[in-house]
């Protein structure tokens, strides 16, 4: 075989090598939550996401594989520095970049962390423009600011899940009636669901249509539509919705009791508590022991508070809110799915154009084209890395980290989703990950049940995999590209096929 067919089938590998290892990691963080908080067995969230993650990267991933590595480096400075060697520069540069995120991810996945699939290609993709360009050739300034990205956006999404679990608490399970409270709220949520699921999927994986249209009243009235249709299938699944909820026949609680309502009352008394052991230690005589007296028997009262919690979370009513909760976090589950699918399938696919387009053509082309079967070997790797591998990392999202119902998983994702939104829709652009964001979502849920509720403990390795993430892309993809290099362009491999005729 020649050395320019070896390198073809070197791209495809390493491209669909890639696509395997972001299925083992990065899609299990849309699934972690559902299978965590028992809302889907791993076999059904397996199906699920493999079908929706394959038609995002199908139906729209062609969208977004915009190569990464223009964002890095400039890649007509190949051109300079190579001459006619440049094409073949560049493609080595992807296949070693490919093998390097790739043996990263398998690495992390193996270890159970949760890492960013960007960040291991964009540092990938560092290292070759490094050490194939010099410092100078990198974009240090995007690098720094997708490196910061990993401290943001787990900081935006745990705080707005912190404040959405804490309403769903209020809203419903602190009222009397819980069951009643979820069936008024649902609809409400199904819109807001939809809504911000049409708006990641319309900015994240249509993303270079809205930059495509450069005349601005064109490009208000494409968004007017999107709009629209988004607003329009949000009122559609409100009411079917409510008709569902309305013909299930909910049964509300006959008690008129609410259990959980005494984890507020338990709250309460702790303030409480807390009160009258000042008044003891700055009281004396009569007030002191009468202050004694009390703090004894709220401390008895309180105890009785949190043993009824205990004892009656499981009970009927509140299992009815949570199969509610499951079947709105199925839902949100599918559609980060496909959301990431149509996103996160140019990290393989990117590269790999690139690499191809460079060798067909012997050049390297101002846009590359992302060809329909480079498409569905991205999208057939991720289904079978997630199926293969997968649940190494849904178990450290869905277990690991805090214990999750699906109320508190459903919060997780909404408010991973919110957060991607908003950084999408931003003038500035703020690149975020969304696996840092649905980690620090899930964070935020636990943090809401207080500290001792996390395991500090898997956190440390996540954050300890986050931080190395960038380095250890750019450091596995110079040792690469030096091999490749010497095996193919210093050898003088590629040249010997150049010179001969024809």
């Amino acid at each position: 075989m020649t050395a320019i067919g070896v390198l073809i089938v070197l791209t495809l590998v390493c491209g669909f090598y890639v696509a395997w290892n972001i299925g083992a990691n990065d899609v299990a963080n849309a699934m972690g939550t559902s299978v965590g908080s028992k809302a889907l067995t791993l076999r059904r969230a397996v199906i699920l996401a493999a079908i929706f993650e394959f038609a995002g990267a199908y139906i729209v991933g062609s969208n977004v594989s915009e190569t990464v590595r223009k964002k890095m480096f400039d890649p007509d400075q190949l051109t300079v520095l190579y001459d006619d060697m440049a094409p073949y520069i560049l493609a080595c540069g992807m296949i070693a970049s490919l093998i390097a995120s790739g043996t990263w991810l398998l690495m992390a996945t193996w270890m159970s962390w949760p890492v960013s699939t960007t960040h291991s290609i964009v540092g990938a993709v560092v290292g070759f423009g490094f050490i194939a360009l010099g410092v100078e050739g990198v974009e240090w300034g995007k690098v720094g600011v997708i490196s910061a990205g990993w401290i943001v956006s787990p900081l935006i999404s745990g705080a707005v899940a912190y404040f959405l679990f804490g309403y769903i608490l209020k809203a419903v399970f602190f009222k009397q009636d819980p069951v009643r409270a979820a069936t008024r709220l649902t609809p409400y949520l199904v819109f807001l669901v939809i809504v911000v699921m049409s708006g990641v999927t319309a900015y994240k994986g249509l993303e270079p249509l809205w930059k495509r249209w450069e005349y601005e009243p064109f490009s208000v009235s494409f968004i007017s539509i999107v709009v629209s249709i988004t607003l329009v299938i949000g009122l559609i699944g409100m009411f079917v919705s409510k008709h569902l909820l309305l013909k299930a026949n909910l049964t509300s609680a006959r008690t008129g009791t609410n259990p959980l309502l005494n984890a507020e009352v338990s709250r309460s008394l702790h303030k409480a508590e807390m009160h009258l052991q000042r008044v003891r230690s700055n009281a004396d005589g009569d007030i002191r022991d009468r202050a004694e007296k009390l703090l004894k028997e709220i401390e008895l009262v309180s105890d009785q508070a949190r043993a009824s919690v205990v004892a009656n979370t499981d009970s009927a009513e509140l299992r009815q809110v949570e199969k509610i909760f499951a079947m709105l976090q199925i839902m949100t589950a599918c559609m980060v799915a496909f959301a990431h699918g149509s996103n996160d399938v140019a990290n393989a696919i990117g590269p790999l154009s690139a690499a191809y387009q460079a060798l067909h053509e012997r050049a390297i082309l101002a846009s590359s084209t992302t060809p329909s079967w480079a498409l569905m070997l991205g999208a057939t790797g991720i289904v079978i890395g997630l199926a293969t591998w997968g649940w190494r990392v849904i178990q450290t999202v869905g277990e690991k980290i805090t214990e999750l119902t699906p109320s508190r998983g459903f919060c997780a994702e909404l408010a991973a989703a919110i957060t991607i939104l908003a950084a999408s829709i931003l003038p500035t652009g703020l690149p975020i990950s969304t696996t840092h964001t649905l980690v620090g979502a899930v964070l935020g849920v636990g943090l809401a049940r207080g500290i001792n509720s996390l395991n500090l403990k898997t956190m440390r390795d996540i954050v300890a995999g986050w931080v190395i993430t960038i380095p250890a892309g750019a450091g596995l993809s110079v040792v690469f590209y030096i091999i490749l290099k010497a095996i193919f362009v210093d050898s003088g491999w590629v040249a010997s096929e150049l010179a001969v005729p024809g």
